[in-house]
């Protein structure tokens, strides 16, 4: 079931192509969410030493997003992520993450995506275009989603699902500490991959 699915009519001088009907089930996913950090992840992956990946999550984020499920693409997303709740299992590095050489926590707390569009690409594929911000930092990011599907909760709440990815070089945003290795290369690569896992629960 598509989420972001565009209608449309054509007409010419001699037919018309009326607009598909919309998915009744569709529509009904039309309103606002409110993402459940609980169950929800915002991860990434950098390789580290050119040999082997980091994996590393933010664990205090939130957000909204608003569904409109006559026109999908009317729809958008916006998430605050506390860039201080940075987790990759080493206290060590997650120390150096927050410090001047990599987030700046202390000046610059939240890292925050604000959607612009967003588009079909077939079945339950769809893609998220928006803005994101590091370090006072704003440049266009595309996100590509999977939409899981939508279900009621044993407590009575609708949830909604997706799962999502994208790649950025973190030196667009300023994140350009690096370290030289002896045998070549460097510790740290500038492309980092990111990781959406959302559940998000309908609010209104």
């Amino acid at each position: 079931m598509g989420l972001f699915n565009r209608t449309s009519g054509t007409k010419t001088a001699t037919t018309t192509v009326a607009a598909p009907a919309v998915d009744p089930a569709l529509a009904a996913l039309t309103g606002t969410y409110q993402i459940d950090a609980a169950h929800s992840t915002i991860g990434f992956t950098a390789r580290h030493a050119m040999v082997t990946n980091v994996r590393g999550a933010f664990t205090d984020h939130e957000g909204t997003l608003v569904l409109d499920g006559s026109d999908p693409a009317a729809s958008s997303a916006s998430i605050d992520v506390r860039m201080a709740s940075v987790d990759t299992g080493s206290a060590d590095r997650d120390g150096h993450l927050r410090a001047a050489d990599f987030f700046d926590v202390e000046r610059f707390p939240l890292m925050t995506f604000r959607s612009t569009s967003a588009e079909a690409l077939g079945g339950s594929d769809h893609r998220i275009n928006g803005d994101l911000t590091i370090k006072g930092v704003t440049r266009p990011v595309s996100i590509d989603l999977e939409f899981n599907g939508a279900a009621k909760d044993p407590f009575g709440n609708e949830r909604v699902g997706f799962e999502g990815k994208s790649e950025i070089l973190r030196s667009d945003w300023g994140l350009t500490w690096n370290a030289a290795l002896e045998t070549g290369g460097v510790l740290v690569s500038d492309k980092i991959k990111l990781t959406f896992e959302i559940s998000a629960i309908r609010t209104a």
